[in-house]
C-alpha cells in the first residue's frame, strides 16, 4: 500500500500489453476469445495485472500511458527508427483498443498523444509531478525509462515485484541515471534501430562517459582516445552518436493531455466495470468481484485466473508425489491439466536410444509440487497386470489403458506440453501412436538464452536456478555393471525420481520462458528452435538405409591395405612394433631412427600427434607418411566401415543417428551414434563411405546443398558492396577476389591465382593467420601475410567487421548471429596470447557459421510441412553442415527438388525481422547413393 498520499503511478501501458500477452501465452491456457469471437487473452491478462497493481499499492494518483498509432517525432529525425521491429502478432492487434477500454472501465485515465511515444508522456508527467512535490512510480521494466530514475522517481517491475532505483540503474548501465542517455547514444540499440557508434557496447560506453563526463566532452576530445580503432569510430560516427541522443532522450516537455489533478484515483463505477467484464466473459474475475457470470460458447475463456507475478514455488523437498495406478485417478489428473492449460511430461524407458527404447512409465506435473508418476512396465509388478497378486507389489495400468486416457490431451493443441529434451519424449510417444502437439522444451530455452556458457542438463539447471540437487539415475538404478534398466527399478523409488524430474522441469519452464521475452530471445526460440523438435525427432526415427555389403567390402579392402602398409612400415623401421601406440612410434622414429625435429610432451614422451607427424612428413621421411596413411585408414575402418555395420537397426535395416540440438556454440546441429558430421570428405577413401548410404527400392537420394553460404553471409554482415554485387550478378567470387587483390582483369585470372584467392576468401572468414594460409598455399608466411594485407585493403569492410566483432566479444563474452542468437566465446579475454587469438578467430567466424546454422534450421522446419501440403512422399533423412539428404520416390523427384530448392533459397527471409540482400543459392544432385548424389 502506498505510504505517500501524493504519489503518482505512471503505468507503461504498451509494455503492459505485451507482457500480458506473452504471460498468457506462457500460461498454457490457449487462445481466449469473447462471445463475439474476438481474441482477448492479452486483455484478460492486462486486466488481471491492473487489478493486482491497484490491490497491492492503492495508488493515490494513476494513469496508464499508451503509444499512439503511427510514428513519433523521432521518425522525422531518422527514417529508419524502429524500422526493423517485428509486426505485432496478428491476434494481438484487435486487442489494442480493448485494453484502453479495460483501463477506462476501472475509471483510470488511458492517455496517449499523437506524435509522442508513451515514454515521452511518462517523462512529462514525472517532471510535472516532481514540480508539485509528488513522488513518482513508473510501472515498467523498460530500460529506456531508467533515465528518469532519481530521488523522487523509481520504477516498479510488476512481473518480478522488483523496485528499480539508482543502484539498479548503475548495475545495468554502469553510470548514474542522468548519464544513461549518453551511454545509450554511444551503444545504440539494435531493437529500436538506433545507430550509435559501431563497436561500442554498454560497458565501453560507460567507461568512456565516466572518464570524460559527458557525450559532448567525449566527442570533442575523441582525438585523445588511445585505442586507434575506437578513436576512428568515435570521430567518424560522432554525428550518429548525437542523432542517437535525440532518439534516446525522452521529451519531458511534451504537452500533458490532462492535468495532474485529473489523475487522482477513484473507485471504479461497478456497473460500468461489470458491463466490460461481462461483455468479454471474464467470468473468473467477475466471480471474485461478486458479479453475475455470463455463458460463453468456448470453455477456454472460463479457466481459473493465473498468477502473473514472480514464481513463488513451494519447497521441493516437502513434496509428496502421487502414484497413479488406476483409471479414475489418471482421469482426474487429466481434468486438472485441462483446467491449468499446461503440463510437464517425462517418459521413463529401457534405453536412451529411442529406436530401441520401451516405455516403462510417464510422469506428469501441472503445478509446482503437483507431480505424479504412472508406472506401466515395471517387471516387479508384471503379475498384477495379469490379475495375479504378488503380495506387496504395486498395481500398474497397462500402457494401452493409460495412453487411451492421455492421448486426447497430449494431442490437444490448446494444452502446452513441456519437457526437458522434448525430442526424446516426442519419439517415445510417436512409437506408441501418440503425436504430441504444442510442445515446449526447457533444454532448448536454456540453450537459446545462455548458449555454451554452461551445461543445460536438468541436474545442472536445477542447481543453477533452483539451488536443488536432484535425485540421480544411479541413486535408483545403481552404478556400473550393477546398474539395471528402469523397468527393474522399484516403483516407490521410481515415483520419487520420475515425479521430481517433471516437477523440476515445470519450475524451470516458469523461470526460463519469461526470460526469452525479457532478453529479446523469444524470436530465436519460437522461429528457429522450437519448430525443429518434431522435424528432427521424425528424421531420427526414419533413419537412413545402409548397404551392409558395401561396408563389408570396404572393411575387407581397408584391412588388406592396412596389412600391406604395416609390412612397408616394418621394413622401413627394420623392426615390428605397435603402429597404434604413440609411445612406440616416438621411440622408433626418434630413439631408434634418430629423426630430427622431435619434441617431448610434459610426460617425457615424444610428441607424435598429427601436427608433429605432418611436419616430419613434409621433410620427406617416407615412414612418417606411411604411418599417417595407416592412421587415417585405420580410423576409417574402425569408426565407420566396421562400426556402421553394428549400428544398423535389425528391425528397420537402417541407421538412426542422434542429432544434438544444443551441442555447439554456434547453433549448428551435431550428431552421434554415428557421427555423420565428421565423415571425411577430403580423401577418396573417406568419400567412399557415403556410397553405403543408399535409397530404398523405388526411391532416389536427393542431396541439396547451400553454395558458399558463409562467404555470402560475410559479404552481407560486413556490408562489402563489391562482393554483394558479385553474388547478385553470379560472378565467380574467387576470380573477382583475385582480380581485386592481384590487380588483374577478371578474365585474365589464372587458375593458380584463383586458387590462392579461394584460400584467402575461405581463410578470412575463419580468421586465418599468415602461417596457416602459407601452409595451405605452400608458400612462405611473408607472402601469405602480404596476400591477407592486400585483401583487407581492397575489402576494408571485412577488416572493420573483424575488429568490431572482436571488440564486441571482449566486452560481452559473446557475439550474435543476424537472427540474434548468442554465440559465447570463452577465452576472448584470456591472458595467454594463443588462447586469446584462437578465441578471436572463433568470434569472427561465429556470426557467419551461426547465421548459416539458423538459416538451415529455418529451412528444415518448413520443408516437411510443405512436402506434406503438396501431397508428396519424400522424407528428410540427414542434415550435414550445409547439406540436406532426402529419400524421394523416383517419380516425384523433379517436383520435390523444385520445392526444396525454393524453400532453402527463400525461407530465411523476414524471420525474426531479418532481411538478407545477398542471394543464397543451393545445388541439387540425385542418385542411388549419397556419394553419387553429392
Amino acid at each position: 500500500m502506498s505510504k505517500n498520499e501524493e504519489e503518482l503511478y505512471l503505468v507503461d501501458g504498451s509494455g503492459f500489453i505485451f507482457r500480458a500477452y506473452f504471460a498468457m501465452a506462457y500460461s498454457g491456457r490457449g487462445e481466449m476469445t469473447n462471445p463475439e469471437g474476438t481474441p482477448v487473452s492479452a486483455v484478460y491478462g492486462f486486466t488481471q495485472m491492473l487489478m493486482k497493481l491497484l490491490n497491492d499499492y492503492h495508488a493515490p494518483y494513476i494513469a496508464v500511458i499508451f503509444d499512439p498509432k503511427g510514428g513519433s517525432f523521432r521518425n522525422n529525425l531518422y527514417e529508419d527508427y524502429k524500422a526493423n521491429r517485428d509486426a505485432p502478432p496478428e491476434d494481438l492487434i484487435p486487442q489494442f483498443p480493448l485494453v484502453r477500454d479495460a483501463t477506462r472501465a476501472f475509471d483510470i485515465p488511458a492517455l496517449e498523444l499523437e506524435g509522442y511515444e508513451a515514454d515521452d508522456l511518462i517523462a512529462a508527467y514525472a517532471k510535472a509531478a516532481k514540480e508539485q512535490g509528488k513522488k513518482v512510480v513508473i510501472v515498467s521494466s523498460d530500460k529506456d525509462l531508467m533515465q528518469l530514475v532519481g530521488d523522487n522517481v523509481r520504477m516498479l517491475d510488476p512481473m518480478k515485484n522488483k523496485w528499480i532505483s539508482e543502484p539498479e540503474v548503475m548495475e545495468k548501465f554502469g553510470v548514474a541515471p542522468n548519464k544513461v542517455v549518453d551511454v545509450q547514444s554511444l551503444a545504440g540499440d539494435s531493437v529500436d534501430n538506433i545507430p550509435g557508434v559501431p563497436g561500442i557496447g554498454i560497458k565501453t560506453a560507460a567507461q568512456l562517459i565516466n572518464e570524460y563526463g559527458s557525450l559532448d566532452e567525449l566527442l570533442e576530445r575523441a582525438n585523445e582516445i588511445k585505442q586507434p580503432k575506437r578513436r576512428e569510430k568515435l570521430i567518424e560516427h560522432a554525428d550518429n552518436a548525437r542523432l542517437s541522443r535525440e532518439l534516446v532522450k525522452l521529451d519531458e516537455n511534451a504537452p500533458l493531455p490532462v492535468s495532474l489533478d485529473e489523475l487522482k484515483t477513484h473507485d471504479p463505477d461497478k456497473p460500468e466495470l461489470m458491463a466490460f467484464l461481462q461483455k468479454h466473459a471474464f467470468n473468473s474475475i467477475i466471480k471474485r468481484l461478486g458479479g453475475e457470470t455470463v455463458s460463453k460458447p468456448s470453455a477456454k475463456a472460463d479457466k481459473p485466473a493465473i498468477d502473473l507475478s514472480a514464481p513463488n514455488f513451494p519447497p521441493i523437498n516437502d513434496n509428496k508425489y502421487t502414484l497413479i495406478n488406476d483409471e479414475k485417478t489418471l482421469t482426474q489428473w487429466v481434468e486438472n491439466i485441462y483446467k491449468n492449460g499446461s503440463v510437464c511430461i517425462d517418459t521413463e524407458t529401457t534405453s536412451l536410444t529411442p529406436a530401441k527404447a520401451e516405455l516403462v512409465g510417464i510422469s506428469l506435473c501441472y503445478e509446482p509440487g503437483k507431480a505424479a508418476y504412472i508406472p506401466l512396465g515395471h517387471k516387479s509388478a508384471q503379475a498384477d497386470l495379469l490379475g495375479e497378486s504378488q503380495g506387496t507389489d504395486i498395481k500398474q495400468l497397462s500402457t494401452h489403458t493409460a495412453l487411451n486416457i492421455l492421448k486426447p490431451m497430449l494431442e490437444d493443441e490448446s494444452i502446452i506440453k513441456i519437457a526437458h529434451n522434448m525430442k526424446y519424449d516426442w519419439q517415445i510417444f510417436a512409437k506408441n501412436d501418440v503425436h504430441l502437439k504444442a510442445c515446449d522444451d526447457t533444454l532448448l530455452m536454456s540453450y537459446v538464452l545462455d548458449g555454451s556458457s554452461h551445461s543445460h542438463s536438468m541436474d545442472n539447471l536445477s542447481k543453477l536456478h533452483l539451488d536443488h540437487a536432484t535425485i540421480k539415475y544411479e541413486d535408483v538404478a545403481g552404478k556400473g555393471v550393477k546398474q539395471v534398466t528402469f523397468d527393474q527399478v522399484d516403483i516407490e523409488k521410481a515415483l520419487d525420481y520420475a515425479a521430481e524430474d517433471a516437477d523440476i522441469t515445470y519450475r524451470l519452464w516458469h523461470i526460463l520462458k519469461p526470460r526469452l521475452l525479457a532478453e529479446h530471445m523469444l524470436s530465436v526460440y519460437e522461429n528457429i528452435e522450437r519448430p525443429l523438435i518434431p522435424i528432427i525427432a521424425q528424421m531420427e526415427l526414419e533413419g537412413a538405409k545402409l548397404d551392409r555389403s558395401v561396408l563389408m567390402n570396404m572393411s575387407q579392402d581397408f584391412a588388406s591395405r592396412l596389412a600391406e602398409l604395416e609390412k612397408e612400415i616394418y621394413a622401413l623401421a627394420d623392426t615390428q612394433f605397435n603402429i597404434g601406440s604413440p609411445k612406440q612410434i616416438g621411440e622408433i622414429l626418434f630413439d631408434q631412427m634418430g629423426l630430427e625435429g622431435g619434441k617431448k610432451t610434459k610426460s617425457g614422451q615424444w610428441s607424435t600427434d598429427v601436427k608433429a607427424l605432418e611436419d616430419l612428413a613434409s621433410q620427406g621421411h617416407e615412414i612418417v607418411s606411411k604411418i599417417l596413411d595407416w592412421r587415417a585408414l585405420s580410423k576409417l575402418k574402425s569408426t565407420y566401415t566396421d562400426a556402421l555395420q553394428e549400428q544398423i537397426n535389425p528391425q528397420t535395416g537402417r541407421v538412426h543417428t542422434s542429432y544434438h540440438m544444443t551441442g555447439t556454440s554456434t547453433g549448428r546441429l551435431s550428431s552421434s551414434d554415428p557421427n555423420l558430421q565428421n565423415i571425411p570428405i577430403r580423401s577418396e577413401d573417406g568419400r567412399k563411405i557415403r556410397e553405403a548410404f543408399v535409397a530404398k527400392e523405388g526411391h532416389t537420394l536427393l542431396s541439396v546443398d547451400y553454395s558458399q553460404v558463409e562467404l555470402r553471409l560475410a559479404a552481407e554482415v560486413a556490408g562489402v558492396e563489391a562482393l554483394k554485387q558479385a553474388f547478385k550478378d553470379g560472378t565467380d567470387i574467387h576470380s573477382l577476389t583475385a582480380s581485386q587483390v592481384f590487380g588483374t582483369d577478371i578474365d585474365k585470372v589464372s587458375p593458380e591465382l584463383r586458387r590462392q584467392a579461394k584460400a584467402v576468401n575461405f581463410g578470412i572468414i575463419y580468421g586465418i593467420s599468415g602461417w596457416g594460409l602459407a601452409k595451405q598455399l605452400g608458400t612462405d608466411p611473408g607472402s601469405a601475410n602480404d596476400f591477407i594485407k592486400r585483401y583487407l585493403e581492397k575489402f576494408s569492410e571485412i577488416k572493420d567487421y573483424m575488429e568490431e566483432t572482436k571488440e564486441f566479444a571482449k566486452e560481452n563474452g559473446f557475439v550474435r548471429t543476424l537472427y540474434g542468437r548468442k554465440c559465447y566465446v570463452p577465452n576472448i579475454n584470456a591472458k595467454i596470447p594463443g588462447q586469446r587469438a584462437g578465441a578471436e578467430r572463433a568470434a569472427i567466424n561465429a556470426p557467419l557459421q551461426g547465421t548459416a546454422a539458423d538459416i538451415m534450421k529455418i529451412a528444415m522446419a518448413k520443408i516437411p510441412p510443405a512436402i506434406e501440403k503438396e501431397c508428396l512422399s519424400a522424407k528428410m533423412l540427414l542434415q550435414v553442415h550445409d547439406e540436406l539428404i532426402f529419400e524421394v520416390p523416383t517419380d516425384e523427384l523433379e517436383q520435390t527438388t523444385t520445392l526444396v530448392k525454393n524453400i532453402m533459397e527463400n525461407a530465411f527471409q523476414n524471420v525474426c525481422g531479418v532481411k538478407i540482400s545477398v542471394p543464397l543459392e543451393v545445388e541439387a544432385g540425385h542418385a542411388h547413393s549419397w556419394a553419387q548424389a553429392h
